[in-house]
């Protein structure tokens, strides 16, 4: 049986732990894995077309998506309407989802305090910084942990978690962006594979609570 703790799976939570420790003990995986983009010179992938389409995409897409509920709200609250059910429950949930994990949890609170140096600043990848392990604030001045593109990508669940049809497929679609961005990110040297990792947990985890304590339900019904 699935057992679920705040609206999230169990084995969720177990892999999140799980990762968390690997990164803690295991530290150099971040660096393999960053090696397999670096040539030795810089990192190949950086500055082409996959890398900056998935990283100039993310600011817009959730623009329209936001500005388009906000507006279908208004216009179903003036016009007595109910395009696809957005009222101020809708609205109050898509507020919280969009900032409470990206904005407080990602940005204001790891990124802005960690100080983990992104890749390409380290002695490790031609930079000047040195690496520090993820989960273990740095004095490198550096805003790599954790991935505030990968944690905006992943907010895309939030709005797929609001479809009633199709909803795994919708869900499918909205994590394979988050995961084509982290690729983008740390292929382009901008984040260990650490940092768009414990951005996705993040992200999912306080999502599926906010879905839960907004709707008073479970954000899967199956």
């Amino acid at each position: 049986m699935n057992k679920k703790y705040l609206n999230t799976s169990i084995y969720i939570w177990l892999a999140f732990l799980i990762a968390s420790l690997i990164f803690i003990f295991l530290p150099e995986i971040d660096l393999y894995i960053s090696s397999f983009f670096y040539d030795g010179k810089a990192f190949f992938l950086n500055g082409t077309i996959f890398e900056s389409f998935f990283y100039y995409s993310v600011k817009p897409v959730i623009i329209i998506l936001s500005v388009s509920t906000i507006g279908i709200f208004f216009y179903n609250h003036f016009k007595k309407k109910n395009i696809l059910k957005i009222n101020s429950k809708v609205l109050l949930y898509v507020v919280l989802f969009l900032t409470i994990a990206p904005v407080f949890i990602v940005n204001v609170g790891l990124k802005e305090n960690w100080g983990r140096a992104r890749p390409g600043q380290t002695v490790n990848f031609g930079g000047q910084k040195e690496f520090t392990p993820a989960f273990v604030m740095s004095d490198q001045g550096g805003y790599s942990f954790s991935s505030g593109h990968a944690a905006a990508a992943f907010s895309l669940l939030g709005f797929a978690l609001l479809v009633k049809k199709r909803k795994k497929m919708w869900i499918t679609l909205a994590l394979s962006y988050g995961v084509l961005v982290s690729i983008a990110r740390v292929s382009a040297g901008g984040h260990f594979f650490s940092d768009v990792v414990t951005s996705f947990f993040i992200v999912y985890i306080s999502t599926n609570i906010i879905y839960k304590l907004v709707f008073k339900e479970d954000s899967f019904n199956e």
